[in-house]
């Protein structure tokens, strides 16, 4: 008889015994757990279906029986229906010690980065989004887009990505929730992403900032190294960074196999005192080879969406599976700082950034759209709650925006399907490419 993979595993004894963590709170630019430890994310990207793959409970618990193996304590999910029952899944995960990150935006309610807008239609579906959410425990943080801004022209949506975060911040205040982190996953555009980082943490109004931002970024393909990836570059950019900073998406794929060799960085000595870890994409093998597992041996029952099974029993794909699975086993659990000795003031405060000739259109701070309201071609300058930000120290912020680094070209971002990327995806392709300075 021949066994399915998490069945020979339970077998040789080798699934990993582990609890729920609770309940993740942000303090300054990390994360904590419940007794006090800094949370490091250590994820995949899982989406399986262009549908919600949050309420096939018995799919998710075989999903869960190999993770465990591989070791994560994170997925993120970027698309959920509100209306559905995901407590079975949600317990599956937590059962595992995993956490969820869930992305609030769906295929008809994301900010259209050419004529974006922030409408009443879209702020209630992402609050019918966190409602559904916000009772489970190991939800660690709701998204307001991804990879919304990916040209020059589309940073003129970056107030409405505010706005989205200003409104799903007083929705969740006024309904008494827990404080979920609230963030946004950028793409990796060497002339944007460093002024867009700041944007969203400057100003100095809390109730509009970001709590978290991630990045994807697919600049390191092995083999290769810290120097000369760009990770340097990102590490100066994110030097005590107001809020965690992390990797939404990361794995490149060129040439392959995927070696994951930047793990080690990440969760080094040179990179874990300002990043709070990293998400591997992805969980499902399709036609871009980016994924961890396959679904084999369809039946009758199973779900087939271009070609791929996305549903049964998962089977690693090799090499990948097992080398991110050694990096994850070298790197362990970063210990990090206990909060109780954390000082959040240690963080920089970021300037607004100033409008830059072929880059970031949007000069300094802006009033905010309100619910209702699209783009008009002008924002209305307003002052900051903070004057002459600095570092702890007094010392200017490193690679802020006014001074982006040179980089590294990006050059295997993933081709995604039709489902997966909330903007270009929709049209069929994400190809974004990092460019010299």
């Amino acid at each position: 008889m021949k066994l399915s993979w998490p069945a020979a595993i339970a077998a040789l004894g080798v699934a990993t015994t582990v609890e729920a963590i609770g309940p993740v709170t942000s303090v300054g630019n990390k994360f904590f757990t419940p007794d006090g430890k800094q949370f490091f994310v250590k994820g995949i990207a899982y989406q399986l279906s262009p549908g919600d793959p949050l309420i096939d409970t018995e799919q998710c618990k075989r999903d869960v029986e190999l993770m465990k193996e591989l070791g994560p304590n994170t997925i993120r999910v970027y698309h959920v229906d509100a209306d559905k029952n995901h407590d079975g899944c949600m317990k599956a995960f937590n059962d595992a010690g995993i956490t969820a990150l869930i992305d609030l935006d769906t295929f008809d309610t994301y900010i259209e980065p050419a004529k974006p807008a922030w409408t009443e239609r879209m702020h209630d579906r992402y609050a019918e989004v966190m409602d559904a959410f916000i009772k489970y425990d190991n939800v660690l943080g709701f998204f307001v887009g991804n990879e919304i801004i990916s040209t020059e022209a589309h940073s003129q949506a970056a107030p409405f990505i505010k706005a989205a975060v200003r409104d799903m911040k007083a929705h969740r205040d006024s309904k008494n929730y827990r404080e979920v982190p609230i963030g946004y996953s950028a793409a990796d555009i060497a002339e944007l992403r460093p002024m867009l980082q700041d944007y969203l943490t400057c100003g100095g109004n809390s109730s509009e900032n970001v709590d978290f931002f991630a990045l994807n970024s697919y600049e390191w393909c092995d083999p290769s190294t810290y120097e000369t990836s760009g990770y340097e570059n990102l590490q100066k950019q994110a030097k005590d960074f107001p809020v965690p900073i992390f990797f939404s998406e990361t794995g490149c794929n060129v040439p392959g196999p995927r070696l994951f060799d930047d793990q080690l960085a990440i969760f080094g000595p040179k990179m874990r005192n300002d990043w709070s870890g990293a998400i591997v994409y992805e969980w499902i093998q399709e036609e871009n080879k980016y994924g961890l597992i396959q679904y084999e041996n369809p039946t009758n029952g199973e779900e087939v969406v271009n070609g791929v099974v996305r549903s049964g029993t998962p089977k690693p794909v090799q090499p990948d599976f097992d080398n991110l699975k050694e990096k994850w086993e070298q790197v362990g659990q970063p210990t990090g700082v206990v909060k109780n000795s954390y000082d959040a003031k240690h963080v920089s405060v970021r300037p607004c950034p100033e409008a830059t000739q072929g880059g970031w259109l949007v000069k300094g701070n802006v009033k905010l759209p309100a619910v209702g309201e699209s783009f008009t071609g002008t924002y209305e300058s307003v002052p900051s709650a903070t004057a002459a930000p600095t570092t702890a120290g007094g010392n200017e912020g490193t690679g802020t925006a006014a001074n982006p680094a040179r980089e590294t070209q990006n050059p295997a971002a993933p081709t995604k399907v039709v489902f997966r990327g909330m903007v270009a995806g929709l049209v069929g392709v994400m190809l974004f490419f990092t460019v010299w300075f």
